[in-house]
């Protein structure tokens, strides 16, 4: 393998870290603000797909760098929505595979592509 192919990949697993990272602050936060006030719950789902992608943002424009941001953004985004169901899963103790999840598969992979094109065309 060569080194541009070993630095797409550090790039590419630096952006998941971060990613996750940036998720389990947000999501702590947004647990402490749901404690604290009297937020519906029909609140989580939206907030919780903002999190997520705003997640995937961040780990993308810290990380990437160089040409096809789209699809190592979508392999960002997918390793993130993997990873962190796995996480939060875990954590929560209520794993389970339903239509949300394929739901949350294909919107990091949006929100990887997303995030790749910009991080590699704006910086």
């Amino acid at each position: 393998m060569d080194n541009e192919k070993i630095t797409e990949i550090a790039e590419g697993i630096k952006a998941v870290l971060i990613a996750i990272v940036c998720a389990l602050v947000l999501t702590s936060a947004f647990a402490l603000i749901m404690q604290v006030t009297a937020m519906p719950d029909k609140m989580i789902l939206p907030v919780n797909l903002t999190i997520k992608a705003a997640s995937v943002f961040v780990g993308c424009a810290l990380s990437l760098r160089g040409q096809k941001g789209w699809l190592r953004g979508m392999f960002v985004g997918l390793a993130f929505t993997c990873l962190s169901g796995l996480l939060f899963g875990l954590l929560g103790g209520d794993f389970a595979f339903s239509w949300l999840l394929i739901v949350e598969v294909l919107f990091g992979l949006i929100a990887g592509a997303l995030s790749g094109m910009f991080s590699v065309n704006f910086r």
